[in-house]
């Protein structure tokens, strides 16, 4: 294979129209992560997981990402990891910056949180906490402990626990409905 073509979902420019991110406050950006969320398990495609990349200043955002492993049948495509990809090619840099901040539905796993300093938001803003998605039976991965520290050792803030109820009710929801909890050493996708 010579090449990869990264589409999101279909459904999501017509969310996003239809639900305006107010981004003005880091509940109301995480609200609308949560609302990606929740429309991503509600339409079965993929995993429980959304994230946004938005500019602070402008109160604006620059891309939304949804866990897309299972449709796209590629490991590395976490809702993080979209929503850093897309937001780099909006902007037309690998470096996001300062005034960028990156909002997600849970506590990144171990390979997004190895993304997050080569993207350099200036702040990530999680909901769920990691224990609560290894809860429902995803491994999140060896992380440095504390994570939190280990990026605000390159200067980037973490504020978490926004909407921490909604985003575990999420998960929790998914796991009761019967979606699909991979992980790396779990059910590959030809069982």
């Amino acid at each position: 294979m010579s090449s990869f073509v990264l589409e999101l979902p279909d459904w999501i420019p017509k969310f996003c129209a239809n639900h305006p991110a107010d981004a003005s406050s880091v509940q109301g950006r995480m609200r609308f992560v949560l609302e990606l969320c929740r429309e991503h398990v509600e339409r079965r495609a993929g995993g429980p997981f959304a994230a946004a990349v938005f500019d602070l200043p402008r109160s604006q955002l620059v891309a939304v990402g949804v866990n897309c492993v299972e449709a796209e049948r590629c490991s590395v495509l976490h809702a993080e990891m979209v929503a850093l990809l897309f937001a780099e090619r909006a902007l037309g840099r690998y470096n996001l910056g300062p005034d960028y901040e990156l909002v997600t539905s849970a506590a990144p796993c171990a390979m997004c949180l190895g993304a997050i300093p080569w993207a350099s938001p200036g702040r990530v803003v999680c909901a769920a906490r990691d224990e609560d998605v290894r809860g429902i039976g995803f491994d999140e991965g060896v992380k440095p402990q504390p994570w939190e520290a280990a990026l605000a050792a390159r200067g980037i803030e973490v504020e978490q626990d926004v909407l921490r109820d909604e985003a575990v009710d999420l998960l929790r929801g998914y796991a009761a409905s019967g979606g699909l909890i991979y992980n790396g050493a779990g059910p590959s996708a030809q069982d």
